[in-house]
Formats: C-alpha cells, sequence, structure tokens
C-alpha cells in the first residue's frame, strides 16, 4: 500500500485513510475541545502525508506514528489559532446604538437592482457582483457573450439613470 501511495496512487491514500482515521480522530479528540477541529486536525495530517509522501519515515513499516505526530501538532496549532481568534473576539468592542434593521433595505442600490428584468439582474450578478469574467457568465447562462455585455450596458445604464434620480432627491 506504502508503494502504491508513493507513486501517487490515490487509492493507496484512501485505504490508509480508511484504515487509520478512526484511531487519529481519536488522538485530535483528546487535544481538541471541537468534534470539528478534531476532523480538521486529521484531514491535514492526511494532506500533509499526501504531500510529503516521499520524505515520511515509517516505524516497522506504518505511517501511523507519523500521522498520530502530524495530528498533535495540527491540533496545537488549531488549538492556538481558536485562541487567538477568541482572544480577539474578546478585544472587539460590541456595536451598540444601532437597531436591528426591521425589514430588508428597499430603497437603496438593491432595490434598483431589484427592478431590473430577470436577465439583466443575473448578469450584474454573475459579472459585477460575483466578480465571473463575462465569458463564464455568458456559459453558465447559456446566452452569447455578447448578449452578456449588452444586458449588462443596458442594466448599468438603467441604475445610473435610477441613482441618479435617487441622488437628486437626497440634495
Amino acid at each position: 500500500m506504502w508503494a502504491r501511495l508513493c507513486e501517487g496512487q490515490e487509492s493507496a491514500l484512501t485505504e490508509l485513510f480508511d484504515l487509520h482515521q478512526a484511531r487519529l480522530f481519536r488522538q485530535a479528540g483528546r487535544l481538541l475541545t471541537t468534534r470539528e477541529d478534531a476532523k480538521d486536525a486529521v484531514s491535514i495530517a492526511f494532506f500533509e502525508l499526501w504531500r510529503k509522501r516521499e520524505a515520511v519515515r515509517l516505524v516497522d513499516g506504518s505511517p501511523l506514528p507519523w500521522l498520530l505526530n502530524t495530528v498533535s501538532h495540527s491540533a496545537r496549532n488549531l488549538e492556538r489559532s481558536s485562541r487567538r481568534y477568541r482572544a480577539l473576539l474578546a478585544r472587539t468592542p460590541a456595536v451598540r446604538d444601532q437597531p436591528a434593521p426591521a425589514a430588508p433595505d428597499e430603497s437603496g442600490v438593491l432595490a434598483a437592482l431589484k427592478r431590473l428584468p430577470a436577465r439583466e439582474q443575473s448578469v450584474l450578478v454573475l459579472t459585477v457582483l460575483e466578480g465571473y469574467p463575462d465569458r463564464v457568465a455568458a456559459e453558465t447562462l447559456g446566452i452569447p457573450i455578447g448578449t452578456v455585455k449588452s444586458r449588462q450596458a443596458r442594466a448599468k445604464a438603467k441604475l445610473r439613470h435610477e441613482l441618479a434620480a435617487m441622488e437628486g432627491a437626497w440634495a
């Protein structure tokens, strides 16, 4: 199994995972407070095993001691990171004097976006809000790239007009 793993056969990694994951999870569970972190520590150990497979030292033909050591290191790193995160949250000032919104804001850009036709909305959401290239938006929507560009231009013009009208109302 180890020779197959060193050759890059992913099925060998799967077999090794099935063989050792329960023991590694128990080890991580002893060191960490949450089940999710323990799962992460085990995943990290197997990722590192795959990444460093040619440099891993076997003990009696088994990578288990190396994996146990790696899980322990990963668990300590995760716990340290979690402690730092909790300390950061504790230092963060609580936001006060801001009431929770009673309803969604329907007065600004979001409202203007919602008033666009669905086909123009979908193009803007993919290209502007999500940042996908025009080509990807065209493939996703099943339309030519030129159609994406024209819908995008029309939608931007409509939004520009609506936002200018809103801005005029504020002045």
